[in-house]
């Protein structure tokens, strides 16, 4: 019996993926367990292993096509065996995508002359290669096909290709691109549209101080600045900047640099320490340990207190729940483990919502204060900034840690915000104090 291989669902807010890479192509054997395709959210890249043995009898979606979560992403079973009433009248399947390895280099290996040169490559039947869902886009939307440059594997048209080509304003007719899907375009149209989808650096000549390189936003790039722009633009930001003694902070470190190993706290980081103050202090604020949703305050329970991690990929932002329940041993593993976990791009979804705060330290950059942008819905967010010396009125130098909290001033006024950041220093000033509560 043929089986359906759906696009999971990475967490109740993902809506779609994007394929990245196949590891199996049509009519290849798979086993169960063997990893079918890579896809990626807007933050975290997953493998999806094959649920059943059997034959890859179908290929659903290409290389770069976004596919809604629960769409059916391929068929395995039985060689031959009738797979039609699960692809349904409203899914095409891409004609190319997973063609046999043979086929492909029968194409590659055929002279320039047998086929004209276009936009995108085209099939042995003299139709284009592309993605059902960038062929759908294309008929709704009537694109000027001639101006399409395809970025899927082996020259295929995916979705993303036809949105860059309606984003530049390039529209024709729905029959133009039908036209075009047939294989009916002109010789003189398909060569400016291969000189226009000539690499650009051939014509750039190597003393050409203008030369550049353009490279796509990543998927978790496009997360990111969606979500800063809309928390800047949808939010009344305030940041207020203190600092405090950091001595006893910095001895304690010190001391369990020294003589934590034997009770396994020697890694605990001096941004372990903050989150752990953090999460004492957040629950005597509900307005700051809250999320401001459609108008209504989500105060929570417990203290979920986030930590931004810097990836390859861009900034993830993974949860530490219920952090007032551990202690900074448990808390700096935790801590750990997550980041190790973003930068490996391991996390899900669900360990990147929920938050009720978020810590985002910069102090080991040596940055001296910064303005820190609100992690949406949250109400505020704190800033971690480097130890700079300063003077006493009696003449004592002492290192001064620097805080930045951005608050949003829709949720929470200026005095309480106020109070929270000068709790916060006291009980970061007086660490060892703050560990016997």
């Amino acid at each position: 019996m043929a089986n359906a291989v759906i696009m999971p669902r990475q967490g109740q807010s993902v809506e779609s993926c994007i394929i990245t890479t196949w590891h199996k192509k049509k009519g290849d054997e798979v086993k169960e367990g063997d990893i079918l395709f890579s896809y990626e959210t807007d933050k975290s890249a997953f493998d999806e292993p094959a649920p059943v043995s059997g034959t890859m009898l179908e290929v659903l979606a290409a290389e770069g096509d976004v596919v809604p979560c629960l769409d059916t992403v391929c068929i395995i079973g039985a060689p031959g065996e009738d797979y039609s009433a699960l692809v349904g009248s409203a899914k095409e399947a891409p004609a190319e995508a997973a063609a046999p390895a043979a086929e492909e280099k029968k194409e590659e290996a055929a002279p320039a002359a047998a086929a004209p040169a276009s936009t995108a490559e085209e099939n042995r039947d003299g139709r284009v290669k592309i993605s059902p869902r960038a062929k759908n886009l294309a008929l709704k939307t009537g694109v000027d096909m001639t101006k399409v440059t395809p970025t899927g594997p082996h020259g295929r048209i995916v979705e993303r290709d036809v949105n860059a080509a309606l984003d530049a304003g390039h529209v024709a007719s729905v029959s133009a691109v039908e036209d075009f899907l047939a294989g009916k375009i002109t010789a003189a149209v398909e060569e400016e549209v291969a000189e226009a989808a000539a690499p650009a650096a051939a014509a750039v000549p190597a003393t050409d101080f203008r030369a550049y390189t353009e490279t796509p936003m990543s998927n978790v790039r496009k997360a990111i600045a969606r979500n800063m722009c809309a928390s800047l633009t949808e939010m009344a930001q305030l940041t207020l900047n203190s600092s405090f003694d950091a001595t006893s902070l910095l001895a304690y470190r010190k001391l369990l640099k020294e003589k934590g190993e034997a009770m396994g706290l020697s890694k605990v980081t001096i941004n372990d320490m903050v989150l752990y103050a953090v999460s004492r202090v957040l629950p005597n604020y509900p307005e700051i340990n809250a999320n401001l949703v459609d108008g209504k305050f989500r105060t929570f329970a417990h203290a979920n207190v986030c930590m931004a991690v810097d990836t390859d990929r861009g900034l993830l932002v993974p949860v530490i729940f219920g952090a007032e329940t551990l202690t900074l041993g448990e808390i700096s593993a935790k801590a750990k483990t997550l980041a190790a976990s973003a930068r490996d791009g391991k996390l899900t979804p669900d360990e990147m919502s929920g938050g009720s705060f978020t810590v985002s330290n910069l102090g080991s950059l040596g940055i001296e204060s910064f303005t820190p942008v609100i992690n949406a819905p949250q109400t505020a967010i704190l800033g971690v900034c480097c130890t700079t010396n300063r003077m006493k009125a009696d003449g004592t130098v002492y290192p001064a840690m620097g805080l930045s909290l951005t608050f949003d001033h829709r949720a929470v006024d200026g005095a309480p915000a106020a109070k929270f950041l000068k709790e916060l220093c006291t009980a970061l000033e007086n660490f060892e104090l703050l560990l016997a509560k």
